[in-house]
């Protein structure tokens, strides 16, 4: 594939959607063709998924329905947005990516990590990121920013508990992965974040040519 998947990662409030756009426009400027999108999500059917996912209800969703419902998105999404993308030679960057269920499902939902990482593969197919970004920061800090804009998601439902295994578990990742995955202090201001990501991607191979 000619282009380049770069995906952003990390808790609940971390400021990975504004990181993203932020470099999306630094990276058009220098005349990539670029590509936003997310998960779950990212074409119709995966936000009509999505909605399952993050809309509150009554009925409980066990965790391997949920674990199979991102799949579904997932491969919808790699099938219908992100492979036509990076066959054009497009950098795609995508706010989460299998690193959120390996982490999500399999150590804060406690399902087989085999389990996980078999249906991730299946779901993703020949797609493997590039690059990850981990945003890292406190959960009970990043849960209180992500109140404070109003999210009011399922997911926001979860004990601090919950969302303290996570931030765990994607730093754990990041120490199996460290060639793949870095860690961005997500506690400073956006300029900073956003300058220290520009001079990081600029030193990644495929922006040799660009």
């Amino acid at each position: 594939m000619k282009g380049a998947f770069i995906t952003f990662e990390g808790c609940e409030g971390s400021g990975k959607s504004t990181q993203i756009r932020l470099m999306a426009d630094f990276l058009r400027a220098r005349g990539a063709e670029v590509t936003i999108t997310r998960e779950p999500g990212g074409t119709p059917l995966a936000e009509r998924i999505r909605g399952l996912l993050m809309e509150t209800c009554e009925e409980t969703i066990a965790p391997l329905t949920e674990l199979f419902l991102y799949e579904a998105a997932r491969a919808q999404h790699v099938q219908q947005i992100v492979l036509p993308a990076l066959q054009r030679g497009a950098i795609v960057l995508c706010d989460r990516f299998y690193d959120s269920t390996t982490v999500y499902q399999g150590v804060g939902r406690k399902l087989d990590p085999a389990t996980v990482g078999l249906l991730n593969r299946l779901a993703a197919g020949a797609v493997r990121p590039m690059h990850t970004y981990v945003f890292d920061l406190p959960a009970a800090e990043g849960l209180r920013r992500a109140w404070e804009r109003g999210s009011d998601d399922r997911m926001m439902q979860e004990a601090v508990t919950f969302h303290e295994a996570v931030r765990e578990g994607f730093l754990a990742l990041a120490q199996e992965e460290g060639d793949r995955i870095t860690i961005v202090d997500a506690s400073r201001p956006i300029e900073i974040i956003q300058e220290e990501l520009r001079r990081h991607i600029c030193g990644l191979p495929f922006m040799e040519n660009r």
